[in-house]
């Protein structure tokens, strides 16, 4: 098989399963489904894109291995933690919305929409593919530090996802913004490690000296990630819905956290 003929499969495939997520959200299945779904969708297309045989595309078989288990893991984690959260009830406030701003055309608009969230999906696995495609052999060092910084990654998402839960577990802090823990540094530390984690298919990617120019190629995955989730569907809409529910709690806190890089609240503004 050759690689075109994979991502004409992948194409496809991605295609169909963002066409079902929004059959079922247009039918009132709840939104969230659409990022659990989607988290799914990447770590599926990653995991064939590693493993997948393609001509001329044979790479070193434990690199292979070690980016489709990782794939795997990332977006089984991910995608559980959204499931969990949607089953538990409750519309995602962004894509609520954008179903209010699209009014009557919000079908056929979600319906785009998805399929633009499918070629970024696609567009991800491509990430993965290239990194599990380096020609080198054997695992190099620079397969380690990419594979210690997708563990981070993983690691790091899981426990801000784990405090922002038992924040909002607790009745007590209906209304407040969470700021404890990992969220006390970023205001959103979960985005920032699912970047970081692109950022290790990179560097497995482009390998130990770089010379094989295809591996420069995976800078687009970390890039592509970084804008989605700071400019487009990440930050923007969801900041915009804690400023309408939470008022000048989460105005004092966005003064104090950075956005998206961690650092040490503004101690001048921590009251």
């Amino acid at each position: 098989m050759t690689a075109a003929v994979l991502f004409l499969l992948l194409a496809a495939a991605a295609a169909l399963v963002m066409t079902a997520v929004w059959f079922a959200v247009v039918k009132g299945a709840a939104s969230g489904w659409v990022d659990a779904v989607w988290s799914f969708l990447v770590g599926a297309a990653g995991v064939t894109a590693a493993l997948a045989p393609v001509d001329g595309w044979e790479g070193d078989w434990q690199r292979r291995l070690l980016i489709a288990a990782a794939a795997g893991l990332w977006s089984c984690r991910l995608g559980i933690h959204i499931l969990r959260r949607t089953l538990q009830g409750g519309e995602d406030p962004r894509y609520a919305r954008l179903r209010e701003e699209w009014g009557e055309s919000w079908r056929l608009r979600l319906f785009l929409f998805l399929q633009i969230q499918a070629a970024a999906a696609l567009l991800l696995a491509a990430t993965i593919f290239i990194a599990a495609r380096n020609p080198a052999e054997g695992l190099q060092w620079s397969d380690i530090a990419g594979i210690a910084i997708l563990a981070m990654a993983v690691i790091g998402e899981g426990i801000a996802d784990a405090q922002l839960s038992r924040f909002r577990g607790k009745a007590t802090n209906e209304g407040k913004v969470c700021d404890e823990g990992l969220w006390s540094l970023s205001r959103h530390p979960n985005y920032f490690f699912q970047w970081l984690g692109w950022c290790g298919y990179a560097v497995i990617a482009i390998g130990p000296a770089g010379a094989w120019s295809w591996g420069w190629v995976a800078l687009a995955g970390p890039a592509f990630m970084y804008w989605l989730l700071v400019h487009v569907s990440g930050i923007p809409p969801l900041e915009a819905h804690m400023m309408r529910s939470r008022g000048a709690a989460f105005t004092a806190y966005a003064d104090r956290v950075n956005a998206f890089w961690p650092g040490l609240p503004n101690r001048e503004k921590t009251s």
